[in-house]
């Protein structure tokens, strides 16, 4: 694939090399793990607004920024916001009729159901049918050889998002909340969750967690202060990063460049880049799969 990993300036490159990519990590028993994509990420919240597209968004260009090879599923059906946060429009091409060519953006490789249809079409799809689409698009999707595939999945804990983690094979999940008591009683939900379907809890990204006054240099945590840390250290489950409330962060997802590809060198995005490198870290502590996959990935 021409032009792929994405480079940023001052950034090294991780090596390519058999002996430097990601293994491929253990799934849920029962599954079989995709064969161009070495680790499945669920990227899931207990509830809606903690900023968990924003943030799967930015951790896959920040992954890719590391030199990994990356892709995005957006599994938000009702609500699908990949396409505006990556600048992405158009119908991905389909050479058999059957599977499906992804958009890429900053390095990323993504699926969404907003691709295929018009911004203000509301999709009116009972659980079913928007479990099925999903796992099709996982399925059909021809990914190049991925070392991290992120899904974003919807907020909450029902149906769709337990049927999902059932029926993807998936190396962890990552919990996106906010440090506010309320946010994390249902990320809490969340967490226990992936504890029912035997997926590892890779950590916690702890959203909005501190403000910078722009005029005074104030920092103020407007959503409560600590949150995520006590909710990782209950549950013995790492926090890999505790993210500003910045307004580039909401500018620079609404004009479709995400920070982390805007200004790398910025402090939200440098936050960014250390969760992913601490991701990074959680998966190769994961067990190596057992099951074949195709050589192209050894």
């Amino acid at each position: 694939m021409a032009g792929f990993p994405y480079r940023f300036p001052g950034v090294p490159a991780v090596s390519a090399s058999p002996s430097r990519r990601p293994h491929a990590s253990q799934v849920q028993k029962g599954l079989t793990l995709h064969p161009r994509v070495r680790n499945v990420i669920a990227v899931g919240s207990g509830k809606g607004g903690v900023g968990k597209s924003t943030t799967a968004v930015n951790l896959a260009v920040a992954l890719a920024r590391l030199g990994a090879r990356v892709g995005l599923l957006d599994a938000d059906i009702y609500g699908p916001s990949v396409p505006m946060m990556l600048g992405l429009s158009g119908r991905p091409e389909s050479p058999d009729n059957k599977s499906i060519e992804p958009l890429r953006a900053f390095g990323v490789e993504t699926m969404s159901i907003g691709y295929l249809i018009e911004d203000e079409t509301p999709m009116i799809w009972r659980g079913p049918m928007a479990t099925s689409a999903m796992t099709q698009f996982f399925n059909d999707t021809l990914w190049d050889d991925l070392d991290y595939l992120l899904i974003d999945l919807p907020p909450g804990t029902g149906d769709i998002q337990l049927t999902l983690t059932q029926k993807i094979p998936l190396a962890g999940a990552v919990i996106v909340t906010t440090p506010q008591d309320i946010a994390t009683l249902d990320a809490k939900k969340a967490l226990k969750m992936f504890e029912k379907v035997e997926v590892p809890v890779l950590g916690i990204v702890e959203n909005m967690a501190v403000h910078t006054c722009s005029n005074c240099g104030q920092i103020e945590h407007l959503f409560g202060d600590g949150g995520g840390e006590r909710m990782a250290a209950q549950y013995g489950v790492p926090l890999l990063g505790s993210l500003p409330l910045d307004i580039g962060i909401r500018e620079q997802g609404d004009a479709g460049t995400p920070i982390t590809a805007a200004a790398p060198e910025s402090p939200a995005a440098q936050a960014y880049l250390r969760a992913a490198e601490r991701l990074v870290e959680e998966v190769a502590k994961r067990p190596r799969a057992s099951i074949p996959i195709l050589s192209s990935l050894l």
